[in-house]
């Protein structure tokens, strides 16, 4: 077998990362042409990597991705939120902040890694001599932070080869075994890291949407009495439908595959042995009354109404 050239498989890495973003993106309902996107990520570890390399706990992460990283990242509204001061409770709780905030730990904390192995990686393509002076270790409370955080399980192996390099004194130079472990392990970080912050970072784009349709359900939360009529046998039908808190799933209730909630409009969409049916409602007397249509893919369309009968049980 040849043998690996740690630079190259830098490169490799790299690129790979890239291309993951990427692809990632194309595979998503947004515009390849918005700005904001993970493409954006290796060149926020590069321009960013003095700051990233000096965070070692949460605060002092989000304290950087509020000012600097997020808007850097087209996160602007989740920075802005999470940088907000003296927000009410009851908001805090339906932003699922607490939530947010657990994301973006493990987005600064895979990037400070990510930005980890990328700075030994041009130390070595900097170095022309098969060994080199020790590569300095981090402190404990940021390789704690990085562990913790970031979801890396590959920063264990860094830490040990860099280590190594430590144990015969920062005097001595770093053999060519010790210096490819090292590149190898740096290389599995930047990979495995890359992984975890465009992740993260989709859930951070996705945010507003989730609390949008947390938002939706909560409204549409509680039992309800329709009125269907069909204009294509002339039929009327009664029904009650339950419509649970979000995150419940009820017993003995259908529920529709997909619901968007965008001020009173509804959109709602079931799907049941090849039966597609998609209505679209409006609420109507604060929330109580809904009035809209429906169509099917069996040729049925008409009307709905509806009034509330029972308020959201959790």
């Amino acid at each position: 077998m040849p043998a690996l050239d740690p630079v190259a498989l830098r490169r490799a890495t790299t690129i790979l990362g890239t291309v993951l973003a990427v692809c990632t993106l194309a595979a998503s309902p947004a515009s390849a042409a918005e700005s904001t996107s993970p493409a954006l990520l290796p060149d926020v570890v590069a321009s960013h990597g003095g700051r990233l390399a000096t965070i070692d706990s949460n605060p002092a992460a989000m304290a950087l991705f509020t000012s600097t990283i997020g808007p850097s990242l087209g996160l602007r509204d989740a920075a802005k939120t999470l940088g907000a001061k003296g927000l009410p409770e009851k908001s805090v709780k339906e932003l699922g902040l607490a939530e947010l905030s657990q994301t973006v730990h493990r987005l600064m904390a895979a990037l400070s890694a990510w930005q980890l192995a990328d700075s030994i990686g041009r130390t070595s393509e900097s170095t022309a001599a098969p060994t080199t002076e020790p590569t300095g270790v981090p402190s404990t409370a940021r390789q704690d932070w990085l562990k913790e955080s970031s979801g890396v399980g590959s920063l264990a192996d860094l830490f040990q080869a860099l280590q190594e390099q430590q144990a015969d004194g920062p005097a001595q130079p770093v053999s060519h075994l010790q210096h490819t472990q090292l590149l190898l392990a740096a290389n599995r970080v930047g990979f495995e890291a890359s992984q975890r912050v465009t992740t993260a970072w989709w859930e951070l784009h996705r945010w507003k949407d989730r609390v949008r349709q947390t938002w939706g359900q909560s409204r549409l939360c509680g039992t309800w009495q329709w009125v269907i009529h069909n204009h294509q046998n002339h039929r009327e039908q009664k029904t009650v439908l339950l419509f649970p808190p979000a995150g419940q799933v009820p017993a003995n209730s259908p529920l529709p595959v997909e619901t968007v909630v965008l001020g009173d409009g509804i959109y709602l969409r079931w799907e049941q042995e090849g039966r597609i049916q998609e209505d679209s409602l409006l609420f109507l007397k604060d929330g109580t009354r809904i009035e809209g249509s429906f169509e099917n893919n069996t040729g049925g369309w008409g009307s709905i109404t509806g009034k509330r009968t029972a308020a959201c049980q959790p």
